[in-house]
């Protein structure tokens, strides 16, 4: 596998240092486990209500996002899949204002869908 499948296109990423991320398969442990990670769903209100990660937050406002997520917090930012730029922009920002444990689960959720994993939401089918 290339090594850099998980990081965005040089020309989109928004910066140049490399993005730290997480795999499915961790980012499904630590949920199953019930860690305390904060998973931050970076797409706007009607995707989140449409279909979403179970567990994932979704904040309407920067502000909103920081007053309740703290800079030491444990935080893994998503959105659609690997080439979408929310949550590379999110992860950034997050790194850039001294969040310290930060990661992009880079498949989003395209990914976390096609792996058969449960979803929440309005279009999710039961």
């Amino acid at each position: 596998m290339n090594p850099t499948m998980d990081q965005p296109r040089p020309h989109a990423a928004l910066g140049t240092d490399p993005i730290r991320t997480i795999s499915r398969d961790d980012l499904r442990a630590k949920l199953d486990r019930g860690d305390d990670v904060r998973l931050i769903m970076a797409l706007n209100r009607w995707a989140y209500n449409a279909k979403h990660i179970p567990g994932s937050l979704h904040f309407d406002t920067p502000d909103e996002l920081y007053a309740a997520v703290k800079p030491d917090d444990e935080v893994v930012v998503y959105c659609s899949h690997v080439d979408c730029l929310s949550s590379v922009a999110l992860y950034r920002d997050l790194v850039r204002r001294g969040y310290t444990n930060v990661r992009r689960y880079a498949g989003g959720l395209l990914d976390w869908e096609d792996a058969g994993l449960p979803l929440e939401g309005e279009f999710v089918e039961a």
